[in-house]
């Protein structure tokens, strides 16, 4: 997609193209507001996650900022996680989750993002129908992806092949690594144990990891291109909770262009050398 192209609208009833099953690499810039969703499409961006709290992994976005983010332009889906740390949650918590799953459609998105585990690391199926069945109830076409709880099971290919049958087309994944580029092997593993699936390669991702993922097997890259906002206060500082040590660190993240811009290049390249490799060994 290239940068401010409108996005598609899909007729009633259908999968919309840009949550049908993808036919070119893709990417998704993960932001924290509205102004981040605009630079992103500005600069070449064919989805963004709209999520608040980076810092803390990403959580739960509110109704207002995802209404504001669609207005921005381009398709939305929508990080649903209702805390910080682990992703084992209780029946409160998936409930409080579902509910979320449903405003955030309401409110426009294309898509959401989810993820459960059980105490010992397999995917929480049962967690997971609940959220899956909300967005399908909300929307049958939103496009629903199981975020980085993935790396955190304790067989993440394993937890891959069993998404069909969960009603999930998408992962967003680092390989079980650190860095998506550290685990591009497990991210190869991810994409030959489910061929349908779009293995969305995130995590410590660099516009110069590109081409390694792609060839690794993902379908999609997806970086936060964030950048440290300077802080506007002119008065006194004093720690308020466990934001920043200092006060130039107690400040929040902002989308950075011209980091976007490099990642479409990056990707529009890898693709077009994939491409000739292609046409020369039709195999």
């Amino acid at each position: 997609m290239s940068a401010g192209r409108a996005p598609q609208t899909a007729a009633p009833g259908t999968a919309s193209p840009e949550t049908a099953a993808p036919q070119a690499a893709s990417l998704e810039i993960a932001v924290v507001s509205p102004a981040g969703a605009r630079t992103a499409r500005e600069n070449g961006a064919d989805r963004v996650e709209l999520c608040t709290g980076l810092e803390l992994g990403g959580l739960t976005p509110s109704s207002a900022a995802v209404e504001a983010a669609v207005e921005s332009g381009p398709p939305v889906h929508v990080l649903v996680r209702c805390r910080p740390g682990d992703f084992v949650y209780d029946a409160e918590e998936v409930a409080l989750m579902a509910a979320e799953v449903r405003t955030a459609l309401r409110a426009g998105a294309r898509g959401v993002v989810v993820g459960a585990l059980t105490p010992d690391g397999a995917l929480d199926t049962d967690a997971l129908a609940v959220l899956v069945g909300a967005a399908r109830d909300t929307d049958p076409a939103a496009q629903v992806t199981l975020h980085r709880a993935v790396d955190q099971a304790s067989d993440p290919v394993a937890a891959v092949a069993a998404l069909p049958g969960l009603g999930i087309t998408r992962v967003l994944t680092s390989g079980g690594a650190p860095t998506a580029i550290e685990g591009s092997a497990v991210l190869a593993a991810m994409a030959a144990a489910n061929p349908g699936l779009d293995v969305a390669a995130g995590g410590g991702v660099r516009p110069g990891d590109i081409a390694g993922l792609l060839a690794a097997g993902a379908g999609s890259v997806h970086l936060s291109a964030k950048a440290r906002a300077t802080p506007r206060r002119a008065a006194g500082w004093v720690p308020l909770g466990a934001g920043g040590t200092s006060a130039d660190d107690d400040t929040h993240f902002v989308t950075d262009g011209t980091v976007v811009a490099e990642a479409r290049r990056a990707l529009e390249a890898a693709a077009g050398r994939r491409e000739e490799t292609a046409r020369d060994d039709p195999r």
